[in-house]
């Protein structure tokens, strides 16, 4: 009986001590999805303000922030300040956040909803034909995708965070 007990109190210690270690390795968000195995992004290419055709690889060896959205979105609504933010935060000097309207909204409205939120770190990007959403498998909106250097998807938020939360962007910095 007591070997038993001995064996049961290693495996519990094991097991708090892996749920630890693996807690502190990401953000506590319960709409964060960490992929195993980062996924290579190919071909991904949007549009500026300006009509020019932007391509995720430009932002080669940068981590890099997709964020999915439109104007008449309640939670994209609450969320883009935070971004905005985030893009001038002094701890993550090595970002680029790119906001992706895929409201199939004219180009106006996304610049007047920029205004009205005061964003002033940001550009306005978008995908009118809606190609990016149906390639990279978009439930709804907003959605974020975590790219690191290598152009990889390594996350992605499914829902609205505040992105100046700062367990966020202190595990972000490990990505820069």
């Amino acid at each position: 009986m007591k070997i038993f007990c001995f064996k049961l109190s290693i495996i519990i210690l094991y097991l708090i001590s892996i749920t630890h270690v693996y807690s502190i390795e990401h953000p506590n968000l319960k709409n964060l999805v960490l992929h195993k195995n980062p996924k290579k992004l190919d071909n991904v290419v949007f549009k500026n303000i300006k009509n020019n055709h932007i391509k995720l690889s430009d932002f080669k060896n940068k981590l890099v922030i997709i964020n999915f959205w439109a104007t008449w979105c309640l939670p994209c609504r609450e969320e883009m300040p935070s971004l905005d933010k985030l893009q001038i935060n002094s701890n993550l000097k090595n970002l680029k956040i790119i906001p992706i309207n895929i409201g199939r909204e004219k180009l106006s409205k996304s610049t007047k909803f920029f205004e009205e939120y005061d964003i002033k770190n940001l550009e306005v990007y978008y995908d009118s034909s809606l190609t990016l959403p149906k390639k990279l498998l978009l439930r709804g909106i907003p959605t974020t995708l975590l790219i690191n250097k290598e152009g990889e998807e390594f996350a992605r938020v499914v829902g609205s965070i505040n992105f100046e939360d700062e367990n966020l962007i202190n595990w972000l910095k490990k990505y820069e």
